[in-house]
């Protein structure tokens, strides 16, 4: 990742200015990191205002800590490890997960119940899983982190986040078959 371009500049020399207070470089990371971040809490959460209020908590962490950032061209798997905490952190207050489930598909004036089956039943199975569960999966299949991206974010080895995620996977099969 080093020397990562976004913007026309090193992802590296963003961060540091964004660090330093440079409103306009803190924009730019949100406008690259938000969409990532968004999938990642709602993957956790399953709640489309938790998940709102989650990214805005993360922004307002990473604001203040920024500057602290050690490796400033691993500032995605940063951001998504600071994302998946608050979330879960806003899950924890409110007791558990509130999953709304919208049966009927865009276009679909007859509202057939057969449709999204699959969505229904992987939103229920992945409400049964812990949010740690929910943080690993979401962070690689819904940001797309690679092993070394998600041990960052976990903050952990290569081998132990792919054994997290492997674990998450066998659990949310299990819940699935068992659904």
């Amino acid at each position: 990742m080093n020397g990562q371009v976004m913007g026309g500049e090193r992802v590296a020399s963003t961060v540091a200015l964004a660090g330093a207070g440079d409103e306009a470089a803190f924009a730019r990371l949100v406008a690259t990191y938000h969409a990532d971040m968004a999938r990642v809490a709602f993957a956790i959460c399953g709640d489309r205002e938790l998940a709102e209020d989650a990214v805005q908590s993360s922004w307002l962490v990473a604001w203040r800590k920024l500057r602290s950032l050690r490796d400033p061209d691993r500032v995605r798997p940063w951001l998504l490890s600071v994302t998946a905490n608050e979330t879960r952190q806003l899950v924890r207050r409110r007791r558990g997960p509130v999953v709304e489930i919208n049966l009927e598909t865009p276009g679909d004036d007859r509202g057939d119940p057969s449709n999204g089956v699959e969505r229904i039943d992987l939103r229920r199975a992945l409400a049964h899983l812990s949010p740690d569960d929910r943080t690993v999966l979401a962070m690689h299949f819904a940001a797309d982190l690679g092993p070394n991206e998600l041990a960052a974010a976990v903050g952990t080895s290569s081998s132990a986040a792919r054994k997290r995620l492997s674990r998450a996977i066998d659990r949310l099969r299990k819940e699935l078959r068992d659904g």
